[in-house]
């Protein structure tokens, strides 16, 4: 089933998940065990995140250096169909534009179509770990709009290459990211809504935004988009605070700010075990809140530790 067919089906919000793909040569049980105790909330569907190649440079024993690309998770296809298979549930696997190209991308598409998956999650991706700035590999996609409309095309039965005849179209349900506070290299929130709205125009059905610690942040991040024209629904993301150096890491990694409320609750803390109730409580406040003021689902980023996020669930669904 479509994501955006459960949101318009659904009574009442309800609560999705995103997770992390275990390590390469880990065990699928590890990641099945993550999702497991999710399962009594009956999310409807999960996300499965998604990513690029790393270059790594190592020393040999000649003291020589030999550079290494190193792909440190297993791919999404795979991952995808082994939760299928062991879960009755929707999965949304990302699609990136980081670190691939439009043929690459092409061929990951066609094998979620074979296994009848409907859903993805279309994102640019980041730029290589060292590397400021993002730059598209030959025959890639640089910004997620040409990302989503190279999935709406295959959507209509057109490939890249145009002279396949009748070719069956794919079935996608697309999802893009909001930012409430903005992408980093946008110049301010009004830019990077105008970018949003190219994704959507280019034929995303639906929003999963950054995660954020300030309601306000999302209902005006809301409010600003319906008037720009953008009537998809928009899903708040949200995650759990659970240790001190999250005040500096969260802000670090995702371009985020932490009110001031939280920081002097988690500076208030004699523990780790304190701060990390402590983030449990602010998130619930802020998912009651974001329910009572019509959010139409909340997506929880698990980040490959979700006890936090199941003791969030059990007091607010």
């Amino acid at each position: 089933m479509k994501v955006i067919d459960i949101i318009n089906s659904k009574s009442g919000p309800f609560p999705s998940l995103e997770f992390v793909p275990p390590l390469k040569g880990s065990d699928i049980n590890r990641l099945y065990s993550s999702i497991e105790p999710f399962m009594e909330f009956n999310p409807p569907f999960i996300n499965i995140t998604c990513h690029r190649e790393e270059i790594e440079y190592r020393e040999n024993a000649d003291g020589t250096i030999s550079r290494y690309v190193l792909t440190k998770r297993p791919g999404t296809v795979a991952i995808a169909a082994a939760v299928m298979k062991r879960f009755p549930i929707e999965v949304v696997p990302h699609i990136i534009c980081s670190g691939t190209n439009r043929f690459a991308i092409e061929n990951e598409l066609i094998d979620l179509n074979f296994l009848d998956i409907q859903n993805v999650m279309a994102l640019r991706g980041d730029a290589p770990a060292g590397h400021k700035k993002f730059k598209a590999e030959p025959d890639g996609c640089s910004y997620s709009n040409e990302l989503v409309a190279q999935i709406k095309a295959m959507n209509e039965g057109r490939y890249i290459d145009d002279s396949i005849k009748d070719a069956v179209p794919t079935n996608f349900c697309i999802g893009v990211a909001g930012y409430p506070e903005k992408h980093f290299e946008a110049p301010n929130l009004e830019v990077d809504i105008e970018n949003l709205k190219r994704k959507v125009d280019a034929g995303a059905d639906y929003v999963i935004t950054q995660m954020f610690f300030d309601n306000n942040k999302y209902f005006e991040f809301v409010a600003k988009c319906r008037e720009k024209g953008i009537k998809v629904p928009i899903i708040p993301g949200l995650k759990p605070l659970s240790t001190a150096a999250h005040l500096t890491k969260l802000p670090e990694s995702f371009s985020i700010d932490i009110p001031q409320e939280l920081v002097s609750l988690v500076k208030e803390c004699k523990s780790e075990d304190q701060i990390y109730q402590i983030g449990i409580e602010w998130c619930v406040s802020q998912s009651k809140e974001l329910i009572a003021k019509g959010a139409p689902a909340i997506h929880y980023y698990t980040m490959g530790r979700g006890n936090n996020v199941t003791e969030v669930l059990k007091r607010v669904f």
